[in-house]
């Protein structure tokens, strides 16, 4: 019989392990958190159209409070009068002033040579003279004339008046029977021919008197006619003194000195820097909220002046458009043509209005919908928008107080209607 290594095993006590069982229950532990917090950020994820990490997205509060509808832009000092000179005629130009001279209101900025202008005017005053004189001659031949009728009809009065003493005379006699009848009829056709005598005397006075006086009115119009054209003339070679119409400064010249213009050539520019206004550019989608006479600010050199608009221009360049503002009250002394200062103009201002920070989801969307983020999930949600300013756009429906959106960026969500947003 064989035997066997009964005799030989001993029996070990094995002792539990107290730190391995803490280890495995940490670790489950670990497990069921982590599943916790895995499974809520899963369902998301699952239940989400895309996913897009939020470094590429801004994001914005909706809040309540004063809501400023402004245009803030970089503008330059131009002057609001810069008058340009031009050559009233042809000629050759001497210059009397150089760029930057400081000018006064009348001053003589150049002169433009014309003997061919000068030759006309002298040639025009000698008619007007000469005029003049044959006026003056009708003057006198019709007081001469008037004189020699005037004679002609009081010499026939006088005729009349003996003539008719002589017929009362004859009368009475012929009535006593001391002269015959036919002295009576004789005194009677000598007071008839008088009489005639008279009124053609006096026709002729009166007729001949217009027709003096038509002379003489043509003979003056034509006089004062040749007086406005040689007036005309000299105003042309007074302008061959170009003169300064403002108190300014001699801005560009458009010519070199001595040189040969023809008529209404440019010739220099003065600048007014006592009206000076600013200039700015406006988005033109801004432009169509502004007005003239709307009030603003400008600031520059650590000072802050008010403004009102005072120009608006018609023309979009650039999708911008061009507005001036002028100083309300008088102009500050220390600018400079072309010196850049701050604009800003008010358009609004109004209390307690629901607003967002402004962002291209205005402009993606045309402010019909914006994604709204709850739980890292930014769902697309309709909203009506109102005014917008540069910062800021009015919340009219479907968003409120507090709630957080993306408002740039969406263009990567595609338009889809939920979003997951990793970190």
């Amino acid at each position: 019989m064989i035997r066997d290594t009964s005799a030989q095993d001993r029996l070990v006590e094995v002792k539990p392990n107290k730190k391995r069982r803490y280890a495995l229950i940490g670790a489950g532990v670990a497990v069921a958190a982590l599943l916790a917090m895995v499974l809520p950020w899963a369902s998301r994820i699952f239940s989400a159209d895309a996913s897009v990490s939020s470094t590429r997205l801004a994001f914005a509060t909706v809040e309540r409070g004063t809501f400023v509808r402004d245009i803030a832009a970089e503008g330059k000092v131009v002057a609001a009068v810069s008058p340009t000179m031009y050559a009233t005629y042809g000629g050759a130009v001497t210059l009397k002033v150089h760029a930057g001279d400081v000018v006064k209101k009348g001053q003589i900025l150049a002169t433009i040579d014309s003997p061919e202008l000068a030759n006309k005017l002298a040639q025009e005053q000698s008619a007007a003279d000469a005029m003049e004189v044959d006026y003056r001659r009708a003057q006198i031949d019709a007081r001469k004339k008037t004189g020699e009728l005037q004679k002609a009809f009081d010499n026939a009065r006088i005729d009349q008046t003996t003539a008719e003493r002589d017929l009362d005379r004859y009368q009475k006699a012929f009535s006593k029977g001391a002269v015959p009848d036919m002295d009576v009829q004789k005194a009677k056709d000598v007071l008839q021919k008088a009489q005639i005598t008279t009124q053609h005397a006096k026709s002729d006075l009166g007729m001949d008197n217009d027709s003096l006086k038509f002379d003489i009115e043509s003979k003056k119009l034509a006089h004062d006619r040749q007086v406005l054209l040689v007036k005309d003339l000299q105003r042309q070679v007074d302008d061959l003194n170009v003169k300064s119409p403002v108190d300014g400064q001699v801005g560009q010249l458009f010519i070199a000195e001595r040189a040969t213009v023809a008529k209404d050539a440019q010739l220099l520019s003065v600048i007014d820097l006592s009206a000076l206004e600013v200039e700015m550019k406006v988005p033109e989608s801004f432009a169509r909220d502004l007005g003239i006479g709307m009030g603003g600010e400008i600031s520059g050199n650590g000072k802050t002046w008010k403004g009102l608009v005072s120009a608006i221009s018609p023309e979009v360049v650039n999708g911008e458009v061009a507005a001036r503002l002028r100083f309300e009250g008088e102009t500050p002394k220390q600018l400079r043509q072309n010196q850049r200062l701050s604009v800003r103009v008010l358009l609004d201002r109004r209390d307690n209005v629901m607003t967002v920070q402004r962002g291209s989801f205005v402009d993606e969307s045309g402010g019909s919908y914006a994604y709204l983020v709850n739980d890292g999930v930014a769902a697309k949600t309709p909203i009506r928008v109102g005014a917008s300013s540069i910062d800021k756009v009015e919340i009219l429906d479907g968003l409120k107080e507090g709630d957080r959106i993306v408002i740039s960026g969406t263009d990567s969500f595609k338009g889809a209607a939920r979003v997951a947003i990793s970190r």
